[in-house]
């Protein structure tokens, strides 16, 4: 029992010598300053915006407007594939 309390005591006193308690946890000094040297920049647009956060009446609309557009290229890319043959190569 002696050896524990004798034990506990120095340690108590090693924590208090040792190491005090932190004071500063946080500081912003010097980060503006930082941010400003490069000078603050807009965010770039982006070439296509998402289409997060659109209606869905119109999504769902564009959905089928898009496959007409490529139904249509498809057929014309066939229309000319079956006129090529018919023209001479010199």
């Amino acid at each position: 029992l002696y050896i524990f309390k004798k034990f506990v005591i120095t340690n108590y006193l090693d924590s208090l010598n040792s190491t005090m308690a932190k004071s500063k946890n946080h500081t912003n000094h010097n980060q503006n300053h930082k941010d400003h040297r490069n000078g603050i920049k807009r965010p770039r647009r982006k070439r296509c915006p998402g289409m997060k956060g659109v209606d869905p009446k119109f999504l769902k609309n564009l959905f089928y407007v898009r496959k007409g557009l490529m139904k249509k290229k498809l057929e014309t890319k066939r229309l000319e594939a079956k006129r090529k043959p018919t023209e001479k190569k010199e």
